[in-house]
């Protein structure tokens, strides 16, 4: 008989955001995986039940053994829960080697989502949301942090980032100096919270609040990707070409083109004549 894997979200602040499927997951299992097994027990006695299976340490320094055991327990059909000290285990927290390790066995893995700090702060940053990236935590070193940020330079998509409070002011003026001072972006803590605050505006100004006011608690970065360049004429004389060599009117092709690309329709019209006669 084989059991599964259940990856089980956490609060990230208010335990009442716990759900009951995780009351009644952490009270059945036979195994319980924390990243800290004291904070389960809190976790658990501020929902006001018993965990009755085993409870095991599941962290970064032990992930590689721990998560070959669980998944073995689970073959042999236990039901074994993972969880992280706040929110989705696996994101920027163990528990992706566990599902590594347990799609290789072919061992059944299921999820039971809830809060996410990462999405909290995009929901609430004001920033674009239909494309998004996560970049977790950036490097410690500047000299490691510069070469990321450089690297994301024209990444178009809004970015969320992790960041420890002690480093928020180095980190946010290291945005600014790769990214430009006025590039928008927010920056949360302590999400659902008592002192919950997300604070939104150009990076240089965030990184002056930072380095002022040194923010605590737990917090999230969301900067907005590049702006996208408009494609330069050329590019949409050959768009325009193509439509008209697979059978559509020229003008028609242009002021379609145009109107899309945001530029006169006139011009584009004159740089297609150029090119056509120049075939």
């Amino acid at each position: 008989m084989t059991g599964r894997i259940v990856l089980a979200a956490t609060p990230i602040g208010n335990v009442g955001d716990a759900s009951e499927r995780l009351r009644d997951a952490l009270a059945t299992a036979d195994v319980v995986a924390a990243e800290d097994t004291r904070r389960l027990r809190d976790l658990a006695g501020r929902l006001g039940i018993r965990i009755q299976g085993e409870t095991v340490a599941h962290h970064d320094h032990n992930e590689g053994d721990s998560a070959a055991a669980l998944v073995e327990r689970a073959a042999a059909g236990d039901t074994v829960v993972v969880v992280s000290d706040a929110g989705m285990p696996a994101v920027s927290d163990p528990g992706f080697r566990v599902v590594e390790a347990a799609a290789a066995a072919g061992v059944d893995v299921t999820v039971l989502p809830g809060p996410s700090a990462a999405l909290a702060a995009l929901a609430l940053s004001g920033l674009p949301t239909d494309r998004f990236a996560f970049e977790g935590f950036l490097p410690r070193k500047p000299g490691e942090r510069a070469t990321r940020l450089a690297s994301l330079a024209t990444e178009e998509r809004t970015l969320v980032f992790f960041e420890a409070p002690h480093r928020l002011a180095a980190t946010l003026a290291a945005m600014a100096e790769a990214w430009g001072g006025d590039r928008r972006a927010s920056v949360s803590r302590e999400l659902t919270k008592t002192y919950e605050e997300t604070r939104r505006g150009p990076l240089a100004e965030l990184a002056a609040w930072a380095e002022e006011k040194e923010p605590r608690g737990e917090i999230v970065v969301t900067v907005e990707g590049r702006a996208a360049e408009a494609p330069g004429v050329p590019a949409l004389v050959d768009e325009v070409l193509a439509r008209v060599a697979a059978g559509e009117r020229a003008k028609s092709a242009v002021a379609d083109v145009a109107s899309t690309a945001g530029v006169p329709s006139r011009e584009l019209y004159a740089a297609v004549l150029a090119a056509r006669s120049a075939e």
